[in-house]
């Protein structure tokens, strides 16, 4: 049996073919994807025909493989590895292509001028514009706002929802302004080692020269990305549900507004399964006055995929018969919640699409409807002036 560089770096030989994560992969199960057939054939093909395996676009990197492998294989890494192989040779949808090209040229995956991305700072109201402070003149927390926090319209509120948290809660921080690029989350999981080592080695000298002894980050993909593989030493990598927990819990929110709403909150995989952040965020929620949590069943490392990450945001179409938004917005309604609360922009713009189009928006025969928002947007809500 021929082997090759990919089958040792990933261990291949480790799997014992038990079929755990395919069984516990979102998408296999709607879509001829099977990482146990990829494994067999990397071991006996290690030259295999990438090109004739499209669903390759449709692994979300949750991680779900990787958690639930008892022989450390990590399956997810098979299929990066083999997108890379397509990468290479430009054999990539064009969507993806475009994508790849902005963060190049522009620093974001939509290749909106890098003069923009301090546009979220304004919400077109004079009076309520935020002073933000630019973190090269140093601080102790560096914000990193995210190429969609910082573009999307959507998602915009969010970021200015988190500077004015820190505001209130009177903390030093700045962030890079134009200067900041994307972290190369998703650079990475669509294949691109060379575009996200470039990103690393340009950010993280940024991120040292501003001499901040904390990181907070918008997204959880950041978060997981800056934390476990950029290799910050002597920064502390923070998503902002950490942090915001952690002020609320010194008493330094005052959030004494009411939002009297029935919530249910969705675990985003690059926090969640990844990170094994589940107790902060629902902690916000829970500090928040007039608020009923409740649970969808599929909640903490068992929650179901956005069908955001791994670079699918910029992939066109899908092979899955049904998408997994639509599955998960359904659970989220049968909670009986009116709020379904995420923590992150993906997750907010998967989700918040896939309620639009299973008609959740509107009122059922009990009058209830489904609304998705950001934590952010609650806290902001409850936020005292």
């Amino acid at each position: 049996m021929k082997t090759g560089p990919m089958t040792e770096q990933l261990e291949l030989f480790g799997c014992i073919q038990c079929g755990k994560c395919t069984g516990g992969c979102p998408v296999a199960r709607k879509t001829v994807l099977n990482i146990r057939s990829m494994i067999y054939h990397m071991l006996v093909e290690p030259e295999l025909d990438v090109s004739a395996h499209e669903e390759l676009w449709d692994c979300t990197c949750c991680f779900n493989c990787v958690e639930r492998c008892p022989k450390d294989v990590r399956p997810a890494e098979l299929i990066i590895e083999l997108r890379g192989q397509l990468v290479e040779s430009g054999r990539i949808p064009e969507t993806i292509g475009t994508a790849l090209m902005g963060v190049f040229r522009q620093g974001n995956p939509t290749g909106m001028a890098r003069e923009d991305r301090t546009a979220w700072v304004n919400d077109g109201n004079p009076d309520s514009r935020i002073e933000i402070k630019a973190a090269q003149e140093g601080c102790e927390l560096l914000y990193f706002v995210c190429c969609t926090a910082a573009y999307d319209l959507r998602v915009q509120p969010v970021a200015r929802a988190l500077a004015r948290a820190f505001q209130a809660a009177g903390l030093d921080f700045g962030t890079l302004g134009t200067e900041e690029s994307c972290c190369g989350s998703g650079v990475r999981r669509l294949g691109e080692k060379g575009l996200f080592e470039m990103l690393v080695e340009e950010n993280g000298e940024m991120f040292r020269s501003v001499g901040a002894s904390r990181l907070v980050t918008t997204s959880p993909h950041c978060f997981n990305t800056f934390k476990n593989e950029y290799g910050l030493d002597g920064i502390e990598v923070l998503h902002y549900t950490q942090l915001i927990a952690e002020l609320i819990e010194q008493g330094r929110l005052n959030l004494s507004n009411e939002v009297n709403k029935k919530v249910t909150y969705h675990d985003p995989c690059f926090l969640g399964k990844q990170n094994h952040v589940f107790d902060e965020p629902r902690a916000i929620l829970k500090a928040i006055p007039g608020v009923e949590l409740v649970e969808m069943d599929r909640n903490r490392e068992r929650s179901l995929c956005c069908e955001g990450g791994g670079g699918r945001m910029w992939a066109e179409g899908t092979n899955l018969e049904e998408r997994l938004a639509f599955q998960r917005v359904q659970e989220a309604a049968e909670t009986g919640a009116e709020i379904l609360a995420v923590a992150c922009p993906f997750c907010l713009l998967t989700l918040e699409d896939a309620v639009k189009v299973q008609g959740l928006d509107e009122a059922d025969q009990d009058g209830r409807t489904l609304q998705v928002m950001d934590i952010m947007e609650l806290v902001n809500l409850a936020l005292v002036d």
